[in-house]
């Protein structure tokens, strides 16, 4: 929206990783059965500008599963309103932290590696 733009018309980063984010905590979460935080946001890179009017997309890959933790590679990528064109506008690394109703560190549940 238009609101979510900087002075050259771009969408902000912080609105672009702030999804990133979001969708990386569905797939955590479906990981780890439960309650995640992200932990680490690595390897963040800016490829393309987000433009008022793109369709925006995210997708995650899960890479990684420790005791307690997921890393996922993260993609954010638009389809251009007027010429229908796809591009990789962003992606990064992100780790989160399964945690209990306390909010402490939980072990994640085993035989779901990389679901």
């Amino acid at each position: 929206m238009p609101g979510d733009t900087n002075s050259g018309g771009d969408v902000f980063g912080g609105w672009v990783v702030s999804q990133m984010d979001i969708a990386a905590g569905t797939t955590a979460t479906d990981r780890a059965q439960g309650r995640c935080a992200t932990i680490a946001i690595e390897a963040l890179r800016f490829h393309a500008p987000v433009l008022v009017g793109d369709l925006f997309s995210v997708f995650t890959d899960i890479t990684r599963t420790g005791r307690t933790s997921v890393t996922m590679h993260v993609e954010a990528w638009v389809r251009r309103q007027r010429t229908g064109q796809r591009i990789l506008v962003t992606e990064g690394d992100f780790t989160f932290v399964a945690i209990s109703r306390s909010g402490v560190s939980r072990p994640l549940p085993e035989g779901m590696e990389n679901v």
